[in-house]
């Protein structure tokens, strides 16, 4: 989901679904993680020399189709570029929503027409370009300059064939934290150091539903303890190597135990008024943010601009961040090289610079979208970074040690669509009245009958 996915983050996906909705939704408002959750471009044109996708005379101009906002104009890179290599001229075309970005893309990519010379590509949507359209795309670990150590080793398989076929370099990713009110936590008992605070549930989401017991015992009247059930239950899954699809590709959401561990743990905390009776990304969950209705969140690093975009003046500085139960990753992109573009060369060129360790602890600095490349975690953008929301709690290191720790996660082609049934047909029902496992059972239901569409 960029504000990207948000709405980066950079989520998410699949054509027109909620979730895919909710990213977009961030990315117009995040001003730190906006680079997660960029889309799909709209189509332009590919000419150089004084065409209308911002070419000049004598030079090359190299097209970008993305989603959202991946933040490399606003961070000054393009004209970084262009200062460095006058020949080329750089232009991006970009949707809003993924939503209407995606569905275009495979599009394109099925009759290897109208394609841009760069694509971005969603992290939700990864793994069904990687099995289905390799074959119309670069293998970018071979371009001059890419260093596969660079980056993440999880990000990296992410967008890499089974047989060694790497088609996309990650832009950005979501490592999660917890981002809590100090003020409610202070009021209800608890301890408001970040790391007192990450003792308390350490190494288990149960023991982070158990503190939400004891916020409840003493809380401020008309909060509670988590935003949302879907909050919960994204944050738990976030975390699991396997969740909706094994190494096989095969579905297993609704025989895999971990899945219905999760359901079941976010049900019960629903059940006991433990998460607000939100859904994510939604004008009535924003409302909760500006008018201090929870206590803790779910929060990867586009979270923070998402929590400023809604929160009042007097919101700054009381927030901090601790480290979660157990490290997951929501979030992050990647650009690929279509072989049909005009400028192939130049254009993977150009994404191998965009994605260099350098430049993705420069767009941190200045987007706040968290590097996906682990060789940026050293440099001064990122170990010295802080928010106005969150004081001078080190984001940074937070950040990039949840990022080294997150699992590799098995990521399927309809991962959103189950993801989405799961929470805005599952375990929202409960605080509706519903019981857990009619929540279950609806949710099931609306996720098969979609993954048979």
């Amino acid at each position: 989901m960029r504000a990207r996915t948000l709405p980066h983050s950079r989520l998410r996906s699949s054509g027109g679904n909620p979730i895919a909705r909710k990213a977009l939704v961030l990315a117009a408002v995040a001003s730190l993680g906006a680079g997660l959750l960029a889309g799909c471009a709209d189509d332009g044109d590919n000419g150089d020399e004084g065409s209308s996708s911002g070419g000049g005379k004598g030079k090359t101009t190299i097209t970008l189709g993305l989603f959202g906002t991946f933040g490399f104009k606003e961070a000054g890179l393009y004209a970084e570029y262009e200062k460095s290599h006058p020949n080329i001229k750089i232009a991006e075309n970009v949707t809003e929503r993924n939503e209407n970005y995606y569905p275009a893309l495979v599009n394109h990519l099925t009759t290897n027409s109208g394609l841009q010379d760069i694509q971005g590509v969603e992290v939700g949507n990864i793994a069904e370009i990687v099995s289905t359209q390799a074959g119309k795309l670069e293998d970018l670990s071979k371009v001059s300059g890419v260093n596969k150590s660079s980056f993440l080793d999880w990000k990296w398989a992410q967008a890499t064939t089974s047989g060694g076929q790497t088609i996309g370099l990650g832009t950005d990713v979501g490592p999660m934290a917890i981002c809590y009110r100090k003020d409610l936590f202070k009021a209800a008992g608890l301890p408001t150091g970040r790391e007192e605070v990450g003792k308390l549930w350490a190494g288990d989401w149960n023991k982070f539903v158990g503190v939400g017991k004891q916020y409840k015992a003493k809380a401020p009247k008309g909060t509670t303890f988590m935003d949302s059930p879907g909050g919960l239950l994204n944050a738990v899954l976030s975390s699991e190597k396997e969740k909706f699809y094994d190494s096989s590709g095969e579905v297993i959401y609704k025989t895999n135990p971990a899945v219905r561990s999760a359901f079941d743990l976010t049900a019960k905390a629903a059940e006991d008024g433990l998460v607000g009776a939100q859904t994510q990304f939604q004008p009535a969950w924003d409302q909760t943010i500006a008018n201090v209705k929870f206590a803790a969140m779910a929060c990867p690093p586009w979270m923070l601009g998402y929590i400023k975009g809604k929160s009042k003046p007097d919101a700054k500085g009381q927030w901090d961040v601790a480290v979660a139960p157990k490290s997951g990753n929501w979030g992050g992109s990647f650009l690929t090289v279509p072989k049909s573009g005009r400028h192939v060369k130049e254009a993977a060129e150009l994404a191998a610079w965009l994605t260099a360790p350098e430049q993705q602890a420069k767009l941190f600095g200045v987007q706040g979208s968290f590097p996906s490349a682990q060789a940026a975690y050293s440099s001064a953008e990122v170990t010295g970074a802080q928010n106005e929301m969150t004081g001078e709690a080190p984001i940074g290191k937070i950040f990039a040690e949840a990022a080294k720790a997150s699992p590799v996660q098995v990521i399927g082609p309809k991962d959103q669509i189950i993801q989405q049934g799961l929470t805005d047909n599952g375990v929202i029902l409960v605080t509706k009245g519903k019981s857990p496992e009619e929540a279950w059972n609806t949710a099931t239901k609306t996720i098969d009958n979609n993954l048979e569409k």
